[in-house]
């Protein structure tokens, strides 16, 4: 038992110090964002053996951002969340899910008991389920953490009301497909497309409209949460629209600092 219990003690200094100083949690063997089992299991087999897994690979970050010279000095990822392209349309999640589905609405949200009332996670209101107080999506639940990586996360309301403000909008086309051109205060550019949204299984006003997650809750009606949206004539940042639909995400690019 003695020394069951001074092996204990140090697999627990080791999931205290390994990866400390850099951007993965503490214990992090595999760099995957979060402390589990595997890691737990690696740090047990080298105590036990003395042998260490061949050193942990972190995937390339390929995804590009552009710097736009915003005061905040946010940087924009350069396509959609499931996109390749600046042109491509990308993935369609529901506000606080991370994968893409094949039908949106109530029913198949993860976060409710199949109403809009039943909410369990988000809320700030008793009459639409289980009160947290929760705002921001954790980064579990946050499309471009879970999809692309530590670096990345869906932006905030603010983020995108700064867009809004700071840039410069221009309806156009690129490789056929509409959408704005925004320029920043420094010259530089990002494309968004018009994707539309998913409600049901049908995808309505693609090429016409676009509608953007934040990861921002509309906390006096906890069932919608903040979009950006545009079409032809119009850009705002202040709308806000039902947590169960499938839109797009256009991420940020957590500072490095």
């Amino acid at each position: 038992m003695k020394k069951f219990s001074s092996l204990l003690v140090v697999l627990l200094l080791m999931l205290a110090s390994f990866t400390a100083g850099i951007e993965y949690p503490r214990g992090d063997v595999s760099q995957d964002g979060q402390v589990n089992i595997s890691d737990v299991t690696c740090l047990v087999n080298y105590l036990m053996t003395g042998t260490w897994p061949d050193e942990p690979v972190t995937p390339p970050d390929t995804h590009e951002y552009v710097d736009l010279g915003l005061p905040s000095g946010t940087l924009w990822a350069t396509c959609n969340v499931g996109a390749n392209a600046p042109e491509e349309y990308g993935d369609y999640f529901a506000w606080g899910e991370t994968t893409p589905k094949d039908y949106y609405d109530w029913d198949t949200y993860k976060w409710c008991n199949g109403s809009y009332n039943t909410i369990t996670k988000y809320c700030m209101l008793s009459s639409y389920g289980t009160v947290d107080n929760k705002v921001d999506l954790d980064p579990e639940d946050d499309a471009a953490y879970v999809n692309w990586g530590a670096s990345w996360r869906m932006p905030t309301t603010e983020q995108q009301r700064e867009l809004v403000e700071k840039c410069s909008w221009m309806w156009t086309s690129s490789y056929g497909v509409n959408g704005q051109l925004v320029t920043g205060p420094n010259g530089n550019t990002i494309f968004l497309p018009n994707p539309g949204y998913f409600w049901g299984s049908l995808r309505t006003d693609d090429g016409a409209y676009g509608v953007y997650w934040s990861r921002t809750l509309y906390s006096y009606s906890p069932d919608v949460a903040y979009c950006m949206d545009f079409s032809w004539g119009d850009v705002h940042y202040w709308n806000y629209y039902d947590r169960s639909h499938g839109r797009s995400v256009r991420a940020v690019r957590v500072s490095q600092n």
